[in-house]
């Protein structure tokens, strides 16, 4: 498949300026707003957007201090990044959104389908937890997670590829690792400060958005068991798991997941919200 170049440019949110990228895949489905994992530049979500060809346009933002984002002038909070990703949908035109977030963008996602029900029809969740009260990963691979390092030096995440991910070190992670831009210290510093003390525990019975969990059984980061917990307490939960998938599955096994997520938003995709396209 031939990659496509998605449109970026720069977006004012207040104070904050957001690199932005948008894949416009000429479908007539709901568009995807995807919020990144921790340290993660949007040229990392490009599988997502090529495989979503033909179906739905994908917008994808840096955070702060990562990728093109100029770094944020103080701390943040989740419930900012849903402040920030509403002020980018309104300039884009973009209305009703399915919601898809990996890792530390997970709970972004969570946030975001809390704090605007009309706006997130739908919810993706991959590789994710309700936030401090979860069942902790791999020692090891969380020590490694506390510094950008992996990112700085591609090398250093090579060589500590499964340790950190519980994934194969193959053609897709030597992919991955050619998308890269290093985050700076402050926005990788500002985003683990963001989710410092903050849990979606006692909203999740409250999400009425239709919900597909996905973790793989060898992440070493976020274990499958924060996924089932995900499953209890969101009411129009469905969890699938990614056999021998780990923490980047959605990369990894791309080709196996994205057609499980498109399937899991077809089916959830109300006629009359069909074809709510860009109308900038």
């Amino acid at each position: 498949m031939t990659s496509m170049q998605p449109e970026i440019q720069i977006i004012e949110v207040g104070r904050q300026a957001l690199r932005t990228a948008v894949w416009r895949n000429g479908g007539t489905s709901r568009p995807i707003l995807f919020f990144n994992g921790i340290g993660a530049n949007l040229e990392l979500m490009s599988p997502l957007g090529d495989m979503m060809k033909g179906r739905s346009d994908v917008i994808v933002f840096d955070m702060p201090g990562i990728g093109g984002s100029p770094a944020a002038r103080r701390p943040y909070r989740p419930s900012t990044t849903g402040k920030w990703a509403n002020q980018i949908l309104d300039h884009l035109g973009y209305e009703d959104v399915d919601v898809m977030g990996v890792s530390w963008g997970g709970g972004a996602a969570q946030q975001f389908a809390r704090d605007n029900p009309e706006r997130a029809r739908s919810l993706v969740l991959l590789a994710t937890s309700a936030g401090m009260l979860m069942v902790p990963g791999n020692l090891s691979a969380i020590r490694r997670m506390a510094h950008p390092k992996r990112y700085i030096d591609p090398d250093y995440m090579m060589k500590n590829f499964e340790t950190l991910y519980g994934d194969t070190a193959d053609a897709s992670a030597e992919d991955h690792k050619s998308r890269i831009q290093p985050p700076t210290m402050r926005g990788y510093m500002y985003q683990l400060m963001a989710m410092a003390g903050w849990t979606s525990m006692h909203f999740l019975p409250f999400l009425k958005q239709p919900t597909l969990v996905m973790a793989g059984d060898k992440d070493h980061i976020v274990p499958l068991a924060n996924a089932r917990i995900l499953k209890t307490l969101i009411p129009r939960a469905d969890l699938r798991v990614v056999k021998g998938g780990g923490h980047l599955f959605v990369v990894s096994r791309a080709r196996q997941v994205i057609p499980v997520i498109k399937h899991f938003l077809d089916d959830h995709a109300d006629d009359h919200l069909k074809g709510a396209t860009c109308t900038a």
